[in-house]
């Protein structure tokens, strides 16, 4: 079964928060493929927010990288996996065709979940609840004053709840990325992304 991960781009996107889970899944493909199984995924990057002037599926990352998407949010198909990246998200969480767009996706997606201060976007779209949430260490107590019925924790990599699943900041979502890369195809591919990403991972 190949999965198909949405991931949202929008202006003043975490680099990292976008392209860290990104580099997981597209490295997870390949690894895959060596052995010759199917690709466990597609990713489809969703970008919010206007249209460049030539049409073009486009946001500029913070610091100023300019990334390409895949489809705007209104053309953005079905997904498996709904990931929210971070970054200055006040824009972001405001915009009633983001929420909408959550909203929508929530009921026929296997896992949706946040990186960083992505869980704000999260919030406000209604899709966190009870359960026990996390976000960057610098916007805890931030997350708590905004949404004081959400059961905000610190100190963790990630917290994953099978549909829903949010990370601490910027590189948290890569060990958020394996996590559901073992959860929903093997620990075997996790393991293996890893050590092809030189990345010093293991699961919580």
């Amino acid at each position: 079964m190949t999965r198909r991960v949405g991931l949202l781009l929008f202006d003043e996107v975490e680099v990292l928060d976008a392209c860290g889970p990104f580099e997981v899944f597209s490295v997870a493909c390949r690894v895959a493929a060596r052995s010759g199984g199917p690709l466990p995924f597609e990713v489809v990057l969703v970008a919010a927010g206007d249209q460049d002037d030539d049409g073009e599926p486009r946001v500029r990352a913070r610091g100023g990288l300019r990334l390409g998407a895949d489809v705007h949010l209104a053309d953005a198909p079905a997904c498996d996996v709904v990931l929210v990246p971070g970054g200055a998200v006040d824009a972001v969480a405001a915009d009633p065709a983001v929420l909408a767009w959550l909203r929508r996706s929530r009921p026929g997606a296997e896992v949706v979940a946040s990186v960083c201060t992505g869980a704000f976007v999260l919030a406000a779209a209604g899709l966190l609840d009870q359960r026990p949430v996390t976000t960057h260490w610098e916007d805890l107590e931030d997350l708590r004053a905004a949404f004081p019925a959400l059961h905000v924790v610190g100190g963790v990599k990630y917290l994953d709840h099978g549909d829903l699943a949010t990370s601490a900041g910027i590189s948290a979502g890569i060990d958020l990325a394996l996590h559901l890369v073992a959860r929903l195809v093997s620990p075997e591919l996790a393991t293996a992304t890893a050590r092809q990403m030189d990345y010093d991972w293991r699961d919580a």
